[in-house]
């Protein structure tokens, strides 16, 4: 077998950055984006075969790089490949440490990182789980959490923070899944048992309204960001015009803008319902475009730094600087969704198609296949005119 040797230093181990790092003889380091650092080692177990009839190539953790050293990490490692090269599955075999929650969940991370529509959300799913139930649980070994466990981690915010508390229940009933999976639990999943025993209150979550400027004080408002030349200013105007989401306009770029056609296509990957939705440009609308292409940056609305985008705050804090700190940005969708109802009369199917909402049943979505583009553009028109008309 291979001696205790190989391409990673102690400074190494402490320093590189997220990815794998191979030190040889199949030992990994695994350096998560969060920073944490773990072992891995592959092996092939000689003699035995995956479902695919191929030699049986597999993975195994050997710990968390802060309490497993490099030498440690090699020796584990070694024991590892002798059992495999004799047929001896390390799975079955090996003395293993059972991990923690912690370190199961950063991997579940890493694992789903490609499956989310981009690396914020990523960040917010094992964030939720870094902020309520790392502390408590972090550290315990996967095999030993309970329904008394997920509880101390559950109950404190089950009837202040319902939405949150619901989408920790089911990332720590994922997480425990996968360890099942794995060979580190059995039996039934606590999460599943607490829900199902009706242990905690029933909590109806309350709808988010964000506040939303009076569409009859849109136009005044849009004349005042007239008079502003920042980016962030005429992002808003943009924002307003084709009542859009804040992340929809910042990560605007400009493949996605087809002047000829007067189309802003907003890919699916981009989109909170994961369709893509189309937006047809006014005039008001392509007279804030038409400037911006002089910059040629990546991004329509670039930030402070060179091809990068606005920061998700700089029109909220634009709002606060002219003294409209009651209103969100987001509000602006409300504003145009009352504003449809209330003076443009508008059909709700058209109304709610234009803030890329889904409406009806399955079945209803089905059938109406339209995207009412043509009716949607007569109706975000006449929307820009009342907006950018100051005689209001």
């Amino acid at each position: 077998m291979a001696a205790l040797g190989g391409k990673l230093t102690k400074k190494l181990v402490e320093n590189l950055g997220p990815g794998r790092h191979g030190d040889g003889a199949g030992l990994y380091l695994v350096v998560d984006p969060s920073g944490a650092r773990r072992w891995i080692v592959r092996v092939t177990v000689k003699g035995q075969k995956n479902r695919n009839g191929a030699p049986l190539r597999t993975d195994f953790g050997l710990g968390g790089a802060d309490i497993v050293t490099l030498n440690q990490a090699r020796e584990r490692a070694l024991e590892y490949r002798r059992m495999a090269k004799t047929g001896l599955n390390p799975r079955f075999n090996a003395q293993r440490e059972i991990p923690t929650f912690e370190e199961i969940s950063r991997q579940v991370h890493i694992d789903r990182l490609p499956t989310w529509k981009n690396e914020k959300h990523g960040q917010q799913w094992v964030n939720t789980l870094r902020d309520y139930a790392f502390p408590k649980i972090g550290r315990m070994p996967i095999d030993s959490i309970g329904q008394p466990e997920v509880l101390m981690c559950l109950a404190p915010i089950w009837t202040v923070k319902p939405e949150t508390a619901k989408r920790l229940a089911q990332r720590i009933k994922i997480v425990l899944d996968v360890a099942k999976s794995k060979g580190f639990r059995s039996g039934e999943n606590p999460v599943t048992a607490v829900r199902d025993a009706r242990v905690l209150p029933t909590v109806k979550a309350k709808p988010q309204h964000h506040d939303a400027m009076p569409w009859q004080d849109v136009p005044a408002f849009f004349a005042e960001l007239d008079e502003r030349s920042a980016t962030a200013a005429k992002a808003l105007q943009f924002t307003i015009l084709t009542a859009s989401r804040t992340s929809e306009v910042l990560d605007m770029t400009w493949p996605e803008v087809d002047f000829d056609a007067r189309l802003w296509t907003v890919p699916a990957s981009r989109m909170k319902g994961g369709k893509a939705h189309r937006v047809p440009l006014t005039d008001e609308m392509l007279a804030i475009l038409e400037p911006l292409k002089a910059l040629a940056s990546d991004y329509v609305f670039e930030g402070q730094k060179r091809h990068k985008p606005l920061s998700n705050m700089s029109m909220l804090m634009l709002l606060r600087r002219m003294g409209r700190d009651g209103f969100t940005v987001h509000g602006f969708r409300s504003s145009f969704r009352d504003w449809a109802s209330e003076a443009a009369n508008a059909p709700r199917e058209l109304a709610e198609a234009a803030l890329a909402h889904q409406v009806g049943s399955d079945v209803e979505r089905a059938y109406a296949r339209s995207d009412l583009l043509e009716r949607r553009a007569t109706l975000m028109s006449t929307w820009n005119k009342f907006v950018s008309e100051t005689d209001n």
